[in-house]
């Protein structure tokens, strides 16, 4: 099978979620005997063409210089650069500024869209921005051969609002068993007399909520804040916390082993989370072992069921840090492993993936694009 995977900032990654799927999957599917290709920026920090085994597409992309339009232009040049590639699968993670594409597709090859998450919920966009979000929506709804839900609210929703069936696969995450107390140091806490949060500086992730909560707490734990802050909303929220020394703002992180060990001795790993499906940071937090108090909110507790603590308000984010304590609470942290281990590993993610494209293309090998 020859496979495109389109959509991505590229890897390895150094961004994101879906990234991170790509550079998982990939790396799977060419151990299978598959030939994978992953299109990735020009100016990608690894400029090699292979990644272990998994072939690199490098596309033009100028959202360095223009800002967010660039990414339209990107997938606009990856997706011409897939007409010339006769791939039996494109793989199209996401559709934010590639649904209006979606007729340049090569009609020869089965589209495939993974949904990701309601982007036009998002408060950062404006009005008209999530108007426009809401059409391209539609438009990687239907013209897609097939879509990917991961989350069952997204499939859910996909099914109401756009009458489409999508496959559910969840993302992913590994189980991790191998805590090393010595990277504390790096970061000057000590094992489970921290808490910590982990995501990116949007008012949807609820950030400003758990710091308030923090700062009005009685606990003198510090909190760890991970993501990158030099953003305007991340600007607004150091200025208003200033005087708070618990939060603690590190920026990104990139490296797994790290991140895996500091939830691992936190105390309390909060999830603000309220728009996409299955979020990877949550799977992630899952597989470290930590004690999670999240959003309430169907897709987490979608993920979570009733493994974690959950919040609404800065009030009650104060009342988990003043009363919780992971000690108290293993049972929560084994659940959550054992899902990680039974319903959320790579390999049964990669394993679902690499059988739905099968499935695919038994059955749509002379589909029509007509739409």
């Amino acid at each position: 099978m020859k496979i495109g995977i389109l959509g991505t900032r590229g890897i390895p990654n150094n961004y994101g979620g879906f990234e991170q799927f790509a550079e998982f999957f990939s790396i799977h599917a060419a151990k299978a005997g598959h030939s994978v290709f992953v299109y990735t920026p020009h100016n990608h920090a690894f400029q090699e063409t292979v990644f272990q085994n998994v072939h690199l597409i490098k596309c033009y992309d100028p959202e360095y210089k223009i800002g967010t339009a660039g990414q339209f232009i990107y997938d606009l040049n990856c997706i011409l650069d897939s007409r010339k590639r006769n791939f039996d699968i494109i793989l199209q993670l996401g559709y934010t500024s590639s649904a209006f594409w979606y007729d340049l597709h090569p009609k020869n090859s089965i589209v495939i869209t993974n949904m990701d998450g309601l982007e036009w919920k998002r408060s950062k966009y404006s009005k008209p921005i999530q108007k426009l979000l809401k059409i391209a929506e539609k438009r990687a709804a239907r013209k897609s051969d097939y879509l990917i839900s991961d989350s069952i609210g997204i499939q859910e929703y996909l099914l109401k609002t756009h009458n489409k069936q999508s496959e559910y696969i969840a993302y992913g995450a590994n189980n991790f068993n191998t805590p090393n107390e010595n990277i504390l140091e790096k970061y000057q806490v000590e094992k489970y007399h921290f808490n910590m949060i982990m995501a990116r500086f949007e008012p949807e992730n609820n950030l400003e909520m758990v710091l308030q909560g923090v700062t009005d707490s009685e606990c003198e734990h510090p909190i760890l804040v991970i993501g990158n802050h030099n953003t305007k909303y991340g600007d607004y929220l150091k200025t208003k916390f200033a005087s708070c020394k618990k939060n603690i703002f590190l920026g990104a992180i990139y490296n797994l082993n790290h991140l895996d060990n500091l939830r691992y001795f936190s105390n309390l790993y909060f999830h603000g989370h309220t728009v996409g499906g299955t979020n990877p940071s949550l799977l992630e937090a899952m597989g470290s072992q930590a004690l999670i108090a999240a959003h309430n909110n169907d897709f987490n507790k979608g993920v979570l069921a009733n493994n974690a603590y959950f919040f609404n308000s800065a009030d009650e984010v104060k009342k988990i840090i003043d009363t919780i304590k992971k000690i108290d609470n293993l049972q929560f942290v084994k659940n959550n492993f054992d899902a990680i281990a039974d319903k959320f590993n790579w390999n049964k993610i990669n394993e679902e993936y690499l059988q739905f494209f099968n499935k695919c293309l038994a059955g749509n090998t002379s589909r029509s694009k007509a739409k």
